[in-house]
């Protein structure tokens, strides 16, 4: 492909501590020629990264901005920043991808800033793009695409879902040549040198509640197990990692893969984590639990979302989750010797607000149940933020509770809507106040008397702290306005699993 050296890629910050690695970009710097090592920024690691963007979009060599947007920090970070260039320069491209703008073409390609959005995967439809920019070529003939032609939006067909071993390993020496790479591998509760990692596109589910859905169209295509600990052990090899986070959407689709996979590095002390469905793992059998283990599987993160059955069928979970499977998996993980970690989402709209109320309630009852049961299990709470899933019932039943999403990037981006993005204070008319205090205030006093054993910097005296000043409340049920709670977590900043991981 021509002018490579014309594409600038931007990382926006998405977290204040702990950077993880770049996947989404490298993935599309490993299937272009190898650019310039200047036109490549992380807002993670740059205090103003405008101030190095301008200095290289006035050099006149770029005609691309390519940059990757998540909800929450990353779109705050980059509508500002894209919309200052599209100011000062107005002849750029302007090129977004993730799951925000997948999820959001509409609010994002009226909002005048982007020029085209790729949506879901983009290997294949990112240098398909380019080369029809530079040649002239009709652009409505790529898949994966979102974009204004004669100020109508224009949908090509949705993005070809490539074989990942059919991809080049990702640029992680070109990438090192920018920012040290030891800045992306964080000391974690898993490892000294923690890795983020993708091993497969997509998930076979389709729950209403899941970003994911609309973007893959409940698919799942992953990398062979024998090329996933190939690259392991070259960057073990190259830079010392000792542990993974594997980001996938749905590690454990395929226990052959899963079994595989642990075999081929049992021995090679490297640590990881990965997330899953309990029904899946549930499935698998004893001895696959066990080699998972023996691997160096310390954690599988599990959407629960509820114990209750009717909440399940709402958030169209498909398969066979239920309350009592999510016992069972929690059980079965813990004799293995992995920790389960599941996370709940709380507040699902209803008929009435009784039923709403009673919802929350419930759930609450089912997390405690589950933690006094299991104490080394870890949970993570989420209040219900709706996903734009069309068909979807749950959505619909959002929309006639009045719920509307934001109808500019402006809007977005607002401490109003803030909420939505991290699905903790979501602006959604079926939860009062009171509700979402109680929501609030169930997580700080949980999180409290129960501190997560992956915040590696709390040390005893801090948990037996945490645990007395939470006990009361605790033992009482009494939730709301924790105010001295979240004050002694700030003071120790504890750090939330739900919000920055490990």
């Amino acid at each position: 492909m021509s002018r490579t050296n014309g594409i600038l890629y931007f990382n926006p910050r998405a977290t204040n501590s702990k950077p993880r690695i770049p996947n989404s970009l490298l993935s599309l710097l490993s299937v272009v020629s190898i650019i310039p090592q200047d036109m490549f920024v992380d807002g993670n690691l740059e205090q103003d990264p405008w101030n190095k963007i301008e200095q290289i979009l006035q050099k006149g060599e770029t005609r691309y901005f390519c940059c990757t947007v998540m909800p929450g920090p990353q779109l705050k970070q980059a509508v500002p920043l894209c919309r200052r260039i599209r100011k000062l320069f107005p002849e750029i491209v302007i090129i977004w991808g993730g799951y925000f703008p997948s999820n959001h073409s509409q609010v994002t390609i009226e909002s005048g800033i982007v020029d085209y959005i790729a949506i879901g995967p983009a290997e294949e439809s990112f240098p398909a793009l380019i080369g029809a920019l530079e040649s002239g070529g009709n652009t409505e003939n790529i898949s994966g695409l979102v974009f204004k032609k004669n100020a109508h939006i224009c949908r090509t067909e949705p993005a070809h879902i490539p074989d990942p071993d059919t991809l080049p390993t990702l640029p992680y020496q070109w990438l090192n040549g920018i920012y040290d790479l030891k800045a992306y591998l964080p000391k974690t509760w898993l490892g000294s040198k923690t890795l983020g990692y993708h091993s497969s596109y997509g998930c076979p589910f389709s729950c209403s509640f899941c970003g994911v859905v609309p973007v893959f169209q409940s698919v799942w295509k992953g990398k062979s197990a024998s090329k996933i600990a190939q690259e392991l052990l070259d960057l073990k090899k190259a830079y010392g990692i000792d542990a993974v986070e594997f980001h996938d959407n749905n590690f454990f689709v395929s226990e052959n893969r899963a079994v595989e996979f642990a075999r081929l590095i049992i021995g090679q002390e490297i640590s990881w984590w990965a997330e899953g469905r309990p029904d899946t793992l549930n499935n698998y059998s004893d001895e696959s639990l066990r080699l998972l283990s023996e691997s160096g599987c310390k954690m599988i993160f599990m959407g629960a979302e509820s114990g209750n059955s009717k909440a399940l069928q709402q958030m169209h979970k498909g398969g066979s989750v239920s309350g009592t499977g999510i016992f069972n998996i929690a059980e079965r993980l813990l004799n293995a010797g992995i920790i389960p970690e599941f996370s709940f989402v709380l507040g699902l709209p209803a008929d009435s607000s009784k039923a709403v109320s009673s919802g929350i309630s419930a759930d609450i009852s089912f997390i405690r149940k589950l933690k006094h049961t299991f104490r080394n299990t870890e949970i993570i709470i989420y209040a219900y933020s709706p996903v734009p899933a069309d068909e979807s019932d749950l959505y619909s039943q959002a929309q006639k509770s009045g719920f509307v999403f934001p109808q500019s990037l402006d809007e977005w981006i607002s401490d109003d809507f803030k909420g939505i993005d991290m699905r903790k204070n979501p602006n959604t008319p079926w939860l009062t106040k009171s509700m979402v205090c109680k929501i609030l205030g169930f997580e700080t006093v949980f999180q409290c008397y129960y501190p997560s054993d992956t915040d590696i910097r709390l040390h005893n005296g801090m948990r037996v702290l945490m645990r007395i000043a939470s006990y009361l409340r605790y033992r009482t049920h009494f939730y709301y306005w924790p105010y001295e709670l979240m004050l002694l977590l700030k003071l120790q900043r504890y750090r939330h699993p739900d919000k920055e991981g490990f």
